[in-house]
């Protein structure tokens, strides 16, 4: 929003405050300045010039040859095309040198072979209006050699202000409410404004109904005697430096009158106006209306029309309708100023993509005690340009409207304690009353009266009054005060310190995607599972028709998720931290805090690695996860209980530590239950699942932390197959392998694993990689023959036997 400095000195002093003075203050109390800017800064460059002479260019006849005196000596020669240019007339004067609008810049030069040094300029050529017929004549008063903004008092500064810091200020959108800030900044008056209604004749009002109650007022007044006349220079230099287009007196008055007291209205021609009167109401649907722009807007019930009779004549609030448009020859006028409802306005305003000032202004809640006051203020400024103006009929004001006007009982104590400043109760009322709100004791508070103006959406609780008072005191003039406190650091959260590691761990080297889902299940999951006759947690209000239980596992959160995001990408990997609830009691499920990981790929090629399975990186995956929290060794046992989701033959418990806890499963997915998810066919997937409790983990031991040196010897690496019966699992012979090293073994590597007639039935072949290492020699042949008598024993022992070459 522009403001004019010139325009504000018509309301308070501002003399010795410059336009920087202002935007500082404005932003330090009001509203955010984004920027100051000189008006036409040329008016400062152009000079009043005298005609001395003028001639015939001596070679074109629309060209004529001047000799002007511009107060600097001889006369300047300047060829002008105008044809209204004579000697004696006072003119403005461009000299070589001066850049006009446009970045149009003035030049000696010669014209038709006659040297020209300088331009006579019309007020367009100025940017002070369209009119471009001739040359513009100044007045007799003027003096030769001044510099034309000076002489005609055009010296003005623009403030542009943030939108968004006045939205919730509708009396901030005038230059009237802008100066009342000042004033009670700067501790000056108001200057006074007669916002009085002239005397009126006793003629026949205009008939207005209101059929709305988005209309709270609406005023009708009849004027005659008015002329779309050209506007004077003070109203069109107003006007240019805000931003508005001079067009004529009556549209540029009523502009002026929305610009400076912040209400809009309109000027209807009178003869459009039947004698059925004004109608107020919404619009029907399929109604139509052309506006002054000339653009056929097509209409809902929802928008608000100004209607002749039932002839639609303007959209209310945003912009008056082609069909009632004041005319050059239009001499009797109805003028109209409303309030209108808020939301309506925007909502409309939004839906056709037609904002304009007035729509922008009633969108903030105008009050409509300003109604009357702009149409007194508009009548008053007509009838001072145009003293044959008349108001032949008393002013139609009709709707059903409260003042906004209330009291609020404001605490000196309150002020000081949310403000943090030591400001007595003499020292509020000054800033209240200085805002333009009445204040009397009351008790040990105040009563302050808040003006309808400040009421309609600005001024309602105790606080807002606190806030106008820290505004105006300056939040920089509050001392600062160091907060004084004691800091206790939060308790040690280990359950969350260890969710975050397993989180990081998993999201980050593991490359898993993390899952965050509800706890309820849909029954078509259940079905999947076969878990119908299973005891689950159940909800009264599910969320979602269909899933009224809550998971015992968060692993049955995942299992939906597997093949939509099979057919997107070639392996998939998630997890999810969260709780599974058992109803152990009637009272209080059990809750589960766990990990749950899914991990699918592509089926398995048969000619893949033995270990080339899903299943066994995630067992990998799973070990990593332990081993980086720092927990006890885990390992791995047969799993007696699977879990309903898992491959009863492919399923493996996890243990930790010297107790060898349960900590979770591991397990390939049942092969009926990948079927049911739709991983079958081209999403074929050889999948595996994980379940971690974290209940568990926090129960494990921290693993001791040992230094280890590097070893002083190499090792000796050596190849080991066991021929033994399938139920052995790998595990146990690991176990042996250890043993019969005496503490030699420093690594373990399964690199094979083979099956078929040469092995026998029932019997597969477990082939490893065992590095041997002592910490004070070098191993020698006969460690190793000595080692493999002993895995020879313990082979026939688990009732195998070690396989030669």
């Amino acid at each position: 929003m522009k403001i004019s400095y010139r325009w504000l000195a018509r309301h308070v002093d501002l003399s010795g405050t410059s336009a920087v003075d202002i935007a500082r203050e404005l932003t330090l109390s009001t509203a955010e300045v984004e920027g100051v800017e000189r008006f036409l800064p040329h008016l400062c460059d152009v000079t009043v010039g005298h005609v001395v002479q003028r001639e015939k260019h001596p070679d074109a006849d629309k060209l004529s040859l001047c000799r002007v005196d511009v107060g600097q000596g001889e006369p300047l020669q300047i060829v002008c095309g105008a044809p209204n240019v004579r000697a004696g007339l006072k003119v403005v004067v461009a000299t070589a040198g001066t850049t006009l609008p446009g970045d149009f810049k003035i030049k000696k030069s010669k014209i038709r072979g006659v040297e020209s040094n300088g331009m006579i300029c019309s007020e367009r050529e100025l940017g002070l209006g369209v009119e471009h017929d001739g040359i513009w004549e100044l007045g007799e008063n003027l003096t030769v050699g001044a510099r034309l903004g000076a002489a005609l008092g055009l010296e003005d500064w623009v403030i542009e202000i943030d939108n968004k810091s006045v939205t919730h200020r509708p009396d901030l959108w005038g230059h009237r409410g802008i100066a009342a800030e000042l004033a009670a900044i700067l501790r000056r008056p108001l200057l006074p404004l007669d916002l009085t209604l002239p005397s009126t004749g006793g003629g026949a009002s205009v008939g207005v109904r209101i059929e709305s109650d988005a209309c709270s007022r609406y005023l009708a007044l009849r004027v005659e005697g008015a002329r779309a006349t050209r506007s004077p220079l003070w109203l069109k230099s107003l006007l240019l430096a805000v931003g508005q287009r001079p067009i004529d007196l009556l549209v540029d008055l009523s502009n002026f009158v929305m610009l400076d007291l912040g209400q809009p209205n309109h000027l209807f021609d009178a003869r459009r106006i039947g004698p059925q009167g004004i109608v107020v109401r919404k619009a029907r649907a399929g109604e139509t209306l052309k506006t002054l722009d000339e653009v056929e807007r097509k209409l809902e019930a929802s928008d608000l029309l100004i209607c002749n009779g039932d002839e639609p004549v303007a959209l209310a609030g945003i912009m008056g309708g082609e069909g009632s448009k004041v005319t050059d020859d239009t001499a009797q006028l109805v003028l109209e100023v409303a309030a209108f409802h808020a939301p309506t306005v925007r909502r409309t305003s939004a839906r056709l993509g037609l904002r304009t000032d007035a729509s922008a202004r009633f969108e903030k809640t105008l009050d409509p005690e300003l109604v009357p006051l702009a149409a007194a203020h508009l009548v008053r400024l007509l009838q001072a340009e145009q003293p044959a103006v008349k108001l032949t009929a008393p002013a139609t004001d009709v709707g059903q409207w409260t003042s906004a006007a209330k009291t609020i009982r404001l605490r000196g104590e309150r002020v000081r304690m949310l403000l943090g400043a030591d400001l007595d109760d003499a020292a509020i009322t000054d800033i209240l009353v200085r805002l333009g709100f009445g204040v009397a004791k009351d008790g040990a508070g105040l009563a302050v009266r808040v003006p309808s103006i400040r009421g309609t959406k600005d001024i309602s609780i105790e606080q807002d009054l606190v806030e106008e008072v820290g505004r105006i005191y300056r939040y920089g003039n509050i001392p600062e005060i160091p907060l004084a406190g004691i800091l206790v650091p939060p308790p040690r959260d280990e359950r969350r310190r260890l969710v975050r590691r397993i989180e990081d761990r998993l999201a980050g080297s593991a490359r898993f995607h993390q899952q965050i889902s509800y706890s309820f299940v849909p029954d078509s999951t259940i079905e999947k599972l076969a878990l119908q006759s299973t005891p689950h947690v159940e909800v009264a209000n599910p969320i979602t028709e269909g899933a009224s239980r809550v998971r015992r596992s968060v692993v049955v959160s995942l299992l939906p998720l597997l093949e939509p995001n099979r057919r997107r990408a070639a392996e998939v990997r998630l997890f999810e931290v969260g709780k599974g609830y058992e109803p152990v009691s009637a009272a209080e499920p059990t809750e589960r805090h766990e990990v749950a990981l899914a991990l699918a790929r592509p089926a398995r090629k048969a000619n893949a690695r033995f270990d080339d399975t899903s299943l066994a990186l995630l067992q990998g995956v799973v070990e990593d996860l332990v081993r980086s929290l720092g927990l006890e060794a885990c390992s791995w046992s047969r799993c007696e209980a699977a879990p309903s989701w898992a491959h009863p033959g492919r399923a493996a418990a996890l243990r930790i530590g010297a107790r060898d806890a349960l900590v979770g499963e591991v397990a390939a997915i049942e092969p009926g239950l990948a079927r049911e998810l739709g991983l079958a066919g081209e999403v074929e997937s050889d999948v595996a699942l994980a379940r971690v409790s974290i209940d568990a983990l926090l129960d494990a031991a921290p693993r001791a932390r040992r230094y280890s040196p590097l070893p002083q010897f190499p090792s000796t690496r050596v190849d080991v197959a066991l021929a033994l019966p399938v139920e052995r699992s790998a595990a146990e012979v690991m176990a042996a392998l250890e043993r019969c090293g005496k503490g030699l073994v420093r690594g373990l590597e399964l690199f094979d694993v083979f099956s078929g007639e040469r092995i026998g039935e029932g019997r597969r072949s477990l082939a490893w990689h065992v590095t041997l290492s002592a910490p004070d020699r070098t191993l020698n042949e006969a460690d190793v023959k000595k080692f493999l008598e002993r895995v020879e024993r313990e082979a026939v022992q688990l009732g195998g036997e070690l396989r030669g070459e």
